[in-house]
């Protein structure tokens, strides 16, 4: 099982995608897949992100305890970064 840390890193790798690229129709799919595994198995429908020059932070309330989790910046931007810097490779296939 993909721990709550992992997933939330994933998600947000994803949601910055997703904020760059908003008709990108896989990157929307995977963001919502994402949120709905973090409602279903750890409880998570709102989260709450601030960005900082150095970092992401998250703060998830779960079990009525509020905890806030850390990613630097630079890890969740690789993939936006690689598909800004090779366009050619990550072309969006709009539903029909």
């Amino acid at each position: 099982m993909i721990s709550l840390q992992d997933k939330l890193y994933n998600w947000l790798t994803i949601k910055v995608v997703v904020d760059a690229r908003p008709d990108d129709s896989a990157a929307v799919e995977t963001k919502e897949m994402f949120e709905q595994l973090l409602a279903d198995e750890h409880g998570i429908d709102e989260l709450e992100i601030e960005v900082d020059e150095e970092m992401y932070s998250i703060a998830v309330e779960r079990n009525g305890e509020k905890k806030t989790y850390r990613f630097p910046r630079e890890l969740i931007e690789v993939m936006i970064d690689q598909i800004n810097e090779e366009p050619e490779k990550y072309v969006n296939y709009p539903e029909k």
